[in-house]
């Protein structure tokens, strides 16, 4: 009787220890069923699914050029600033004259910053950014490029602001206004892991993007003065972020604020630069450049303003 007791909790147990080790193999199992993809192998991934879409039989050819590299280093040179030559279209649409009262709602890290400047026609610049960390690096570009006589608080204004505010704080103001918003930087979504908007752990920030920027859009509208004008840039192919953008942007201009903005037509720049840039053929409102082996530039959107009252 003794025996067969002793029997039956060697029984037991045996079993509670096969339970106990299938249990945590399962578990170990379940634990490594998700790959842990880089970010911008994410990246990659939504550009897939999206950009084929949207743009067809063109996608492979802007997927490889997105992938290659783009330009030489800089050398440590700071007589050079190096930035995509796309990125100086928004500039350029934004036909700054002399006298213009300037504002660069997003700034930084400060290459379109930096070529406001150059144009020599701003009589007032304020560059602003959210991030105190990027304006400290925007203050940094500015010291380091443009000369102090040229950058006194009379000429030049670096605030930390939330832009999306703006328009309750400078209501009417200026001549001119860049608004450079944060999007899903896809050039540098697919080349780099550093600060990824692809993270898992941003996912939600980056599905929030089409919203925050159209409140940068309508608070860069409502700075601006009658009759002046305000230009829409991003550094993405996605729709979402672009035209649709611009468009809800000045319906929201109209219904909730009465201010009316009209969408100018920039199509100069496509035959002005054909030689240059590949440019999209199929924008609803602004233009867009597409990478491409043959001139690997971009992407960057840009769309311009004006506002009638």
């Amino acid at each position: 009787m003794a025996a067969c007791m002793v029997m039956g909790v060697l029984q037991r147990k045996v079993t509670v220890l096969s339970l106990t080790f299938r249990r945590h193999k399962f578990k170990k199992k379940w634990a490594t069923t998700l790959p842990k993809l880089p970010s911008s192998s994410l990246a990659l991934q939504y550009f897939d699914i999206n950009y084929s879409m949207q743009f067809g039989e063109q996608w492979p050819s802007i997927r490889i050029s997105l992938l290659c590299e783009q330009k030489p280093d800089c050398f440590g040179l700071l007589e050079y600033y190096l930035m995509d030559a796309s990125s100086l279209l928004p500039v350029l649409a934004l036909d700054i004259q002399h006298g213009h009262s300037v504002l660069d709602l997003c700034a930084a890290p400060g290459g379109k910053t930096l070529a406001l400047l150059q144009t020599n026609n701003c009589r007032f610049l304020t560059a602003n950014d959210l991030s105190v960390s990027r304006c400290k690096r925007l203050q940094t570009v500015m010291r380091s490029y443009v000369p102090r006589d040229q950058r006194t608080d009379k000429n030049v204004q670096i605030t930390t602001r939330d832009g999306r505010l703006w328009g309750d704080v400078e209501n009417s103001t200026y001549d001119r206004v860049l608004v450079d918003v944060p999007c899903t930087t896809d050039r540098h979504s697919l080349l780099e892991e550093e600060n990824n908007i692809f993270h898992r752990m941003r996912t939600k920030q980056r599905q929030m993007l089409p919203l925050l920027q159209t409140e940068l859009l309508l608070a860069g509208i409502l700075s601006t003065k009658p009759g002046g004008e305000v230009v829409y840039s991003t550094c993405t192919l996605s729709q979402l972020q672009n035209e649709y953008v611009v468009e809800r942007a000045v319906e929201l201009a109209a219904s909730e604020h009465g201010v009316h903005v009209e969408p100018q037509d920039l199509s100069c720049f496509r035959k002005v630069f054909k030689d240059t840039f590949n440019f999209y053929q199929d924008c609803r409102v602004g233009e867009l450049v597409l990478p491409h082996l043959t001139a690997n530039f971009g992407p960057m959107f840009f769309c311009k303003l004006l506002r009638i009252r």
